[in-house]
């Protein structure tokens, strides 16, 4: 299996991303692990290591330039998939207090092994983001939420937004250009009590842009949200 640690190191400094050789070596095995599991269970289709690097692993930890996460924060990933961003995160700053949330149990197996292998401890969830937005133990109680899904932001504030206590920040991870997604999202930004703090615009190496949408909770969040899923789904904010 291909070394990226040199790779990833290099790439972190150039964004001023300081990372650590141990911490170097974390990411190898959980390339070498998901490149393994790959096989049995469709975790992602971008398998080649460089690519894992940089659009995985880097893409995550580039959040660390723009989120202010506090000493024992709590962070909750919300439709963690394979663990981007959540893990990268965690093996950054071993001392977040990590919830992957996801609504397959078989990837949940899987993460459950990369942090055995890399001695991390997280909380895993398995549940859909609606389900887990109204449970009492999960319901607007992180200082910060993440997501690095493919729903349009309008629908991905909902699954989202309720995890967050009051001043807690959802960090969206997007594609280029997310103006217009930004824009059809204010409506369910404001009815869920939040507002639109910064959007966060780079580049990985290679060329591709990348966007990221910071939401602030600012006011209580009304009782009648999460909805349920269908109707999220069939009836956006």
């Amino acid at each position: 299996m291909e070394d990226i640690q040199g790779l990833l190191l290099s790439s972190a400094q150039e964004y001023g991303v300081q990372e650590t050789a141990a911490q170097a070596k974390q990411f190898q095995r959980y390339m070498e692990l998901l490149v393994e599991w790959n096989e049995k269970i469709n975790l992602t289709a971008i398998t080649e290591p460089k690519e894992v690097a940089i659009k995985h692993f880097l893409d995550s930890i580039l959040l660390l330039k723009y989120l202010d996460l506090p000493e024992n924060a709590k962070l909750i990933d919300v439709g963690t998939g394979a663990g981007f961003p959540g893990l990268p995160l965690k093996i950054m700053r071993p001392n977040l207090n990590l919830t992957l949330l996801d609504g397959l149990n078989k990837r949940l197996v899987f993460l459950q092994n990369v942090l055995t292998e890399l001695d991390l401890p997280a909380e895993l969830v398995h549940a859909r983001a609606e389900e887990g937005g109204r449970q009492p133990k999960y319901r607007v109680k992180y200082d910060v939420a993440t997501a690095r899904a493919v729903a349009p932001l309008n629908l991905l504030c909902e699954y989202c937004l309720p995890f967050l206590k009051m001043g807690g920040v959802f960090a969206a991870m997007k594609g280029p250009q997310a103006g217009e997604e930004v824009e059809a999202a204010k409506k369910a930004i404001s009815l869920l009590g939040c507002e639109l703090k910064s959007v966060e615009e780079f580049v990985l190496p290679g060329g591709d842009g990348r966007s990221l949408v910071l939401i602030q909770r600012t006011k209580p969040l009304p009782d009648l949200y999460p909805r349920h899923g269908s109707k999220i789904s069939k009836s956006p904010l």
